[in-house]
C-alpha cells in the first residue's frame, strides 16, 4: 500500500508542473505583446470616416480590360462584351487619351532594329503591270464578198495563212447576172456609136447615159475600168469574173469552198493587214488612276525572250468586266516585220510618273496636242487629225500634267513599309524625341494611291516628318501589351485608331443661312436622341417628324457646285433614316435606323459647319449592336446612350468636339466604358 504521504507528494509534483507551464505561456504572451508594442508604428486617433477618405485618396479606382480588345474598360471584374474572355487588372496609370505613345531609350531602339525615314516631297513612280494578249487591228481587216450572186468556179487562195497583196486576184466567180449587165453594156456602147452622127442632141445624151449607166453597174459588182475596157474592145461578154484583194495581209479565214453558189454580200476571205496589231491587256481597277490615254507601253513575250516592245495606249475600254474586275486597255503596236501573231501571250507594264494629286507626268506629252481617237498623231500646235480629220485635243485634259513640272507637283510621300493599314484608316509612328529617349507616336493619317514602293499622302504628315519605316509592328505590340490604344483598337466593327484626327477636318465656306437652317435639323436630331437615352420610343418618333419637316425646309440653291451636289445626297439619306426612326415599330428598331442617322448628321455638320456657339460632342460606344460598335451626337460630354438607354446609360467615349471651326481631339479624361 501507498502511505497518504506519498500521495500528497505525488499531486504536489503534478501542480508543480502544470503552474510552470501556465507561467511560461503567461511569459510568452507577455513578451509578444511588448514586443509588437515596441515595433508597430504609433496609432493616433482619428475623427470618424476620417480613415476611409484618406483611403478614398490613396486608392486609385481599378479598372478592368480584355487583353484581345484592350480598348475595354470596365470597373469590374467579368466577361469582355466583345470576345467573352476572362477581364485582367488593368495597371495603375496605363490609362491614356490622345494618341499612344512609346518611350525607348536609343540603345533598345537599336536593339528592336527600328528604322525611320523622313517624310518627304518627290516625284514616284507607279509600275502597273498588266498581262494581255496580241489582237489584230480592226481597223486593218477586210472581208472579200460576192458582190453578185453566182458560183465560185475557183479560188486562187485555198487555205488560210497565205500572204497577199493589193491587187492579188483571189475568185474566179461565174454569175448569169454578170453576163446580161455585159450585154446591157456592149448594146448601150452600139446605140452610143449609132447616133454619134445624128442631128438629134437629146438622142446622143440619153445613149450617153445609158452607157455611164451600165459601166457604174460593172463597177458596183467588182468590176475593175480595165476588166469593164477589155469587155468593150473585145465586144465580147464574159460570164465569169474575178475578184482581186483590196488590200494586203495575211488571209486569216476562208468562208466558202469552190464549186459554192453565194449571194451577194456571201464572205468569201477575210484578210488581216499585220504591219500594226493591237495587245489587249487587262487591267485592274485599282491601277485605272495611272492609265492615260497615248501613254507608252512595254510588253514581252516568250516567243522572244528578253526583247522588249513597245505601243501607245489608244483605248480604255469605260466598261468593268463584273467576272474578273479588270478594264480592257488596247495598245496599238507598229509590226512591220510581222513578228506578233495574234493570241500571242504579253507581260506588260506601264511606268507612270507621278506628280501631286495623283496626277500622271509625261514630259514628252507636256503642252501637245493629240488626236483623240489615233494616239501617234501629236503635233505641237491645234489642228486636225491626219488619219481621220478630227480636232486634236490638248493633252493637259486627258490627265497629263500641263508642262514641266515645278516644286509644287511634288508629292508628298512616304515608304509603303510605314504604313499600318487598318481597314478604313492608316497609322504611322512618328518619332519624336531625340538623344537618349526616343518617343514614337502613333498617328493617323490620310493616305492616297500607292505609287510603287511609297504611298502619297494627303494628310496628317508634314515634310520632315520621321516615321518609323522598320519595327512599326513591335511597337504597336508593345503598346497592345502594356493595354494602351494602339492600331487595334475596335471601333464600328472595323480596325482602326480610337483617337481623333490629328489634323481636324474643315469646313466647307457656306453660307451662314444655310447653316443656320442646318442647325435646326441638328436640334431635330438631338432630340431624338434625348429621347432615345430616356427609352422613350413615342418622343423620339415625334422628333424624328418634326426633324422632318425641318429638313424639308434647308434651301440647297444655298449651295453651289460639288456642296450642292453632296447635299442632295446626303439630304436623301437623311430624309429616309428619319423616316425609319419615325416609324420604327419598336425602340430596337428605331435605334437601328438612329445609327445610321447619326453618321449622316455628322458628317453633313463636319462638312458644313456648325454655329460659331456652343460645341457637339461625337460619341462611340463600343457595346452597341452586340460589339459593333456606333456613335452618335449629343451635347455636353457627360455620357447619354441612345443605344442601351437605361440599361448602361454612361457607356461611351467622347471621341470627337466638333465646333463651327471643325474638330478638336477629345478632351483628357472622357473616355469611359460603365
Amino acid at each position: 500500500m501507498v502511505s497518504n504521504d506519498g500521495k500528497t507528494a505525488g499531486r504536489l509534483r503534478r501542480v508543480a508542473r502544470h503552474w510552470r507551464l501556465a507561467a511560461a505561456v503567461l511569459i510568452g504572451l507577455v513578451l509578444g505583446y511588448a514586443a509588437r508594442f515596441l515595433l508597430s508604428p504609433v496609432v493616433v486617433e482619428q475623427p470618424p470616416g476620417a480613415a476611409t477618405t484618406q483611403a478614398a485618396a490613396g486608392k486609385q479606382q481599378q479598372w478592368w480590360t480584355c487583353s484581345m480588345h484592350p480598348q475595354i474598360r470596365l470597373p469590374k471584374p467579368g466577361l469582355c462584351p466583345i470576345c467573352k474572355m476572362e477581364l485582367i487588372p488593368l495597371e495603375q496609370g496605363l490609362r491614356q487619351a490622345g494618341p499612344p505613345r512609346l518611350t525607348l531609350t536609343a540603345e533598345a531602339a537599336k536593339l528592336l532594329q527600328i528604322e525611320t525615314a523622313a517624310v518627304e516631297r518627290k516625284f514616284v513612280t507607279a509600275d502597273i503591270r498588266m498581262v494581255g494578249k496580241v489582237a489584230y487591228d480592226e481597223t486593218r481587216l477586210k472581208y472579200i464578198t460576192a458582190w453578185v450572186a453566182g458560183r465560185l468556179d475557183r479560188l486562187f487562195v485555198d487555205y488560210t495563212g497565205v500572204p497577199v497583196r493589193q491587187g492579188d486576184h483571189m475568185v474566179y466567180l461565174y454569175s448569169p447576172e454578170l453576163l446580161s449587165a455585159q450585154e446591157e453594156l456592149l448594146q448601150a456602147l452600139k446605140a452610143v456609136k449609132d447616133t454619134s452622127g445624128g442631128d438629134i442632141g437629146i438622142v446622143r445624151q440619153t445613149a450617153r447615159a445609158t452607157l455611164d449607166a451600165a459601166r457604174e453597174k460593172l463597177r458596183l459588182w467588182g468590176l475593175t475600168a480595165q476588166q469593164i475596157a477589155e469587155i468593150e474592145a473585145s465586144n465580147q461578154p464574159s460570164d465569169h469574173v474575178t475578184i482581186y484583194a483590196p488590200i494586203g495581209g495575211i488571209v486569216v479565214h476562208k468562208n466558202a469552198q469552190q464549186g459554192m453558189y453565194v449571194d451577194v454580200g456571201t464572205q468569201i476571205y477575210t484578210i488581216a493587214d499585220l504591219s500594226h496589231v493591237w495587245v489587249i491587256l487587262d487591267a485592274y481597277e485599282s491601277d485605272l488612276m495611272w492609265l492615260r490615254y497615248g501613254q507608252k507601253v512595254q510588253f514581252t513575250t516568250v516567243s522572244y525572250p528578253g526583247e522588249t516592245f513597245t505601243g501607245v495606249i489608244s483605248f480604255i475600254d469605260p466598261v468593268l468586266n463584273e467576272m474578273t474586275r479588270t478594264v480592257n486597255v488596247r495598245v496599238d503596236v507598229p509590226n512591220a516585220d510581222g513578228r506578233l501573231k495574234p493570241e500571242m501571250f504579253v507581260k506588260a507594264v506601264v511606268r507612270a510618273e507621278v506628280a501631286a494629286g495623283g496626277r500622271v507626268m509625261a514630259p514628252d506629252l507636256a503642252g501637245k496636242w493629240i488626236c483623240p481617237m489615233h494616239p501617234s498623231v501629236i503635233k505641237d500646235a491645234a489642228g486636225n487629225c491626219d488619219i481621220c480629220g478630227m480636232p486634236l485635243v490638248r493633252t493637259e485634259s486627258l490627265g497629263y500634267v500641263a508642262a514641266a513640272p515645278t516644286a509644287a507637283d511634288e508629292p508628298l510621300v512616304i515608304p509603303v513599309s510605314a504604313a499600318l493599314v487598318t481597314g478604313a484608316r492608316a497609322v504611322v509612328y512618328v518619332q519624336t524625341g531625340e538623344g537618349d529617349k526616343l518617343t514614337f507616336e502613333g498617328r493617323q493619317v490620310a493616305l492616297g494611291p500607292r505609287a510603287g514602293d511609297y504611298y502619297l499622302v494627303a494628310g496628317g504628315l508634314g515634310e520632315g516628318d520621321r516615321v518609323v519605316t522598320r519595327g512599326n509592328f513591335k511597337i504597336d505590340s508593345a503598346l497592345q501589351i502594356q493595354a494602351k490604344p494602339s492600331m487595334m483598337s475596335i471601333r464600328g466593327g472595323t480596325v482602326e485608331m480610337q483617337y481623333p484626327a490629328t489634323q481636324p477636318a474643315t469646313a466647307a465656306a457656306v453660307s451662314g443661312e444655310f447653316v443656320s437652317q442646318l442647325q435646326k435639323v441638328l436640334d431635330g436630331y438631338l432630340a431624338i436622341q434625348a429621347a432615345l437615352a430616356a427609352d422613350s420610343l413615342g418622343q423620339a418618333a415625334a422628333a424624328a417628324k418634326a426633324a422632318e419637316q425641318l429638313l424639308a425646309g434647308v434651301d440647297m440653291k444655298l449651295l453651289s457646285g460639288e456642296d450642292h451636289e453632296r447635299w442632295m445626297a446626303s439630304a436623301t439619306d437623311l430624309h429616309k433614316a428619319l423616316a425609319e426612326v419615325g416609324g420604327a415599330a419598336d425602340i430596337q428598331a428605331a435605334r437601328k435606323a438612329f445609327a445610321v442617322l447619326s453618321e449622316q448628321m455628322a458628317a453633313s455638320a463636319g462638312r458644313y459647319g456648325l454655329p460659331a456657339s456652343g460645341a457637339i460632342y461625337r460619341m462611340h460606344c463600343p457595346m452597341a449592336f452586340e460589339g459593333r460598335g456606333a456613335d452618335w451626337l449629343q451635347v455636353g460630354s457627360a455620357v447619354h446612350n441612345p443605344y442601351f438607354g437605361s440599361a448602361m446609360p454612361q457607356c461611351g467615349d467622347v471621341v470627337e468636339v466638333m465646333r463651327h471651326e471643325g474638330l478638336e481631339p477629345a478632351p483628357a479624361g472622357e473616355h469611359r466604358h460603365e
